[in-house]
């Protein structure tokens, strides 16, 4: 499609479930994606953006080959790699029906290391064009479970740049830094968390970046009990545009961004300095 100055997108927030062993959480957790992705196409928007886990959030217990009592080595040989690429599969078939794009978390298999943490961006034509792997990994992820990312992914819709940011790059305000030299006009954060009583942070951070970087934040949060963060959209003021559900129910919210929003006089100040600053 040609360059637009407003799109209309839909952040989701679904149930994270932690077992990738069970494939019928892994098809459970699938056909709820795609009913929100249904729900988005509905209300006019062009992109759908999910949360970390939203097909599976492995839990370090499930996958620790010492057993759930001790945490260990993630043993991935126990996750059903085929059930999961079934779900992928579903939807990306899905996305090029609904002529939506969709950004969904997952998990991507190495041949021979630890699986990456990923993001997925299926186009509108229900092709995988890009993948976002997680560089800010946690000390848990780190030590048993994944292999970090190395740079950051942008990708193009209707002439709006979006980036991608997971699970705790949300923390490291440089990331959106360098999404700010590479004229992100929106950046899209999935997060999860199995941990209660410290995730409100998040939602502030998410509008202070926003505000930091006259840009778009889509937070990307579970539908689950105790998450303490609901779904939403801040807009280049530090506002929040759009939330989710606040009862902790699966569904989604959408807000239309506008080009006039982002500052490029904003931007290019801030490239001049940082220039400036580090000759």
């Amino acid at each position: 499609m040609p360059e637009t100055t407003t799109l209309r997108i839909a952040v989701a927030q679904s149930t994270v479930r932690q077992d990738p062993t069970n494939a019928a959480l892994l098809r459970a957790s699938g056909t709820e994606v795609r009913d929100l992705m249904r729900q988005a196409a509905a209300a006019g928007a062009r992109l759908v953006h999910f949360t970390e886990g939203a097909l599976c959030f492995p839990s370090k217990h499930i996958m620790s080959e010492l057993g759930p009592d001790e945490v260990g080595a993630s043993d991935w040989r126990r996750a059903d790699w085929t059930a999961l690429e079934n779900e992928l599969d579903q939807i990306t078939r899905l996305s090029r029906e609904l002529k939506i794009w969709t950004v969904i978390p997952s998990i991507h298999q190495l041949p021979d290391a630890r699986p990456h943490n990923s993001m997925y961006v299926v186009s509108d034509t229900g092709k995988v064009v890009t993948r976002y792997d997680e560089r800010m990994l946690s000390t848990t992820k780190i030590t048993w479970m994944y292999t970090p990312g190395t740079k950051p992914v942008t990708f193009d819709v209707d002439g709006f740049r979006f980036g991608l940011a997971l699970g705790l790059d949300v923390l490291f305000p440089e990331l959106f830094t360098e999404y700010d030299g590479l004229e992100a006009d929106a950046v899209l954060v999935s997060y999860a968390s199995t941990g209660v009583g410290h995730n409100e942070q998040i939602g502030i951070q998410a509008c202070g970046t926003a505000a930091n970087n006259t840009c778009w934040i889509s937070v990307a949060a579970p539908a689950n009990p105790g998450a303490g963060l609901d779904s939403g959209i801040a807009d280049p003021h530090g506002a929040w545009a759009v939330h989710g559900p606040s009862d902790s129910t699966p569904g989604i919210a959408v807000t239309d961004l506008h080009r006039s929003d982002v500052s490029q006089i904003g931007r290019d100040f801030r490239r001049r300095t940082r220039e400036r600053i580090s000759s």
